[in-house]
This record gives structure tokens, sequence and C-alpha cells, in this order.
């Protein structure tokens, strides 16, 4: 699943009134997605956690969970090196473990045909990524409000080679908007780690929860020294995991 940064925000956005209000919450889901189906969910869970990832992996670690609050709003930042990173985080910090779901923010491409059908009734919703719009801002807002957990992927995209950490600033602006709008939320960078760059039958993965990270300011300057420093707890994170797969990290 590739995600969303919302690296667009634009200073129209940033000027609206994003306060969560129930009734318009619930009006912009019915216009970005299903909501969560009550007989779906169950049964991609069971697909997806009993089925698909024992028959591809030999194991599945979790390191540093303590850092993973059970309730509460929290923005999980995850590194993003295989389609495979979308089961592992509701394995590691899904409704079996924290007793909430993972509510992914996707690309508008990922959430057509058929795929796109089964998304919107699994809680993901969909940002444009150069013109996000307002609505789609504000649910993400209200979600946090509510006090879920969202997962957006800072470097927008699969990356699969060991390289510099690049993140797009969507993720900062989005939570320094949010706590503008007194929806103060932290952050929690997620580093996820395979014994190969793509995955065979009987791989080995690791799933790292680094310490909350709460952004502070606002503005553009803001933004980029908070992007900064989740980058940096990102590559953290991911270092470890991929020391605990017997992969380490070649040097930057």
């Amino acid at each position: 699943m590739a995600a969303q940064s919302g690296q667009g925000i634009s200073s129209k956005a940033a000027a609206g009134d994003l306060t969560p209000a129930a009734a318009g919450g619930r009006g912009r889901e019915l216009g970005l997605c299903n909501g969560i189906s009550p007989w779906l969910s169950p049964l991609a869970m069971a697909v997806t956690q009993d089925l698909a990832l024992p028959a591809w992996f030999g194991r599945v670690r979790v390191l540093e969970r303590q850092h993973l609050p059970h309730e509460g709003a929290v923005l999980l930042a995850p590194t993003h090196r295989a389609r495979w990173d979308a089961l592992l985080l509701p394995h590691a910090a899904g409704r079996r473990v924290t007793g909430r779901d993972c509510r992914f923010m996707v690309t508008k491409d990922e959430m057509q045909g058929l795929q796109g059908w089964f998304l919107h009734r699994l809680g993901c919703f969909p940002v444009d990524q150069g013109r996000p719009t307002l609505a789609s801002l504000r649910y993400a807002i209200d979600l946090l409000a509510l006090g879920q957990q969202l997962v957006v992927f800072p470097e927008g995209h699969i990356r699969r080679a060991d390289e510099p950490m690049r993140l797009q600033q969507g993720l900062a602006r989005m939570a320094l908007l949010a706590a503008s709008q007194g929806v103060r939320v932290p952050v929690l960078p997620v580093g996820i780690g395979y014994d190969a760059p793509s995955p065979r039958p009987g791989a080995v993965a690791a799933v790292c929860f680094g310490a909350p990270l709460l952004p502070e300011g606002q503005g553009r300057e803001a933004a980029r020294a908070f992007t900064a420093q989740l980058a940096e707890a990102m590559q953290s994170a991911e270092q470890a995991a991929r020391a605990a797969v017997g992969r380490p990290l070649s040097p930057p």
C-alpha cells in the first residue's frame, strides 16, 4: 500500500477552521470512505493475520512495543519498504494489540478498482498527493480528535534501496495544523525491516516502535525542523528492525 504524505497542504487549508465536529466528521467520512465494515473487517483480519502473514513469514518480531499507546490519538509514521508493510502494521498495532484499528491515509490510485472497494470498507481514505482537499485534512483531524490511530507513510512511496531517509513534510504540517486546532497528537516513528529487499516465503520481518515525538511551533520552519527530527528517529527505528532480522542497514 503506497501511502500519502499530504505534502501539498496549502496556506488556504492552514487558514481554514479544521475543528472537528461530529456531524461534519460523519459527512466527510461518507464522502471519503465507507468507514469500517463490521463484517468485512474481522474477515480481512483473519485472512491477513491468521493466513497470509503466517504463510509467507517464518517469523515476525515486534520491538519496543512499550512505546505504542493503547488509547488517545497517535500518528504512526512508518518506513515503507514493501507492500507487506500494510499488513505488518495492523499485526503490530491493530485491534488485537491495542483494541483499535489502523486508519490508513493512502493515495487516490490505491482506492481504485477492486482493491479500492475493500480499502473503502476497511477504514482507509484517499488524499491527492499534490492537492489534498480540505475534506481529507479535516477528516484526518476528526479521526485524531476521536482518539484514533492514523497511519501515514512520510516517504510517500516504497523505497527498497538503502539510501538516506527522505521525507515529505506533509505529516509534520498535518500534525502542526492539528495542534493549532487543539488536537495535540504524538507522532510515533516506526521502522520496518525484512531479511531481504523483496521478502520471499519463509522471510523474517521486524517492526520497531520508536519513542513518541511531539511537534512544536507553527509554519514552514517548524515543519522542516520536525521532519528532520522524524527522519532521524525513523532511521534509528529501522536500524533496530534491520539488525533484528540479521540484515543491518548499510552506512549512509
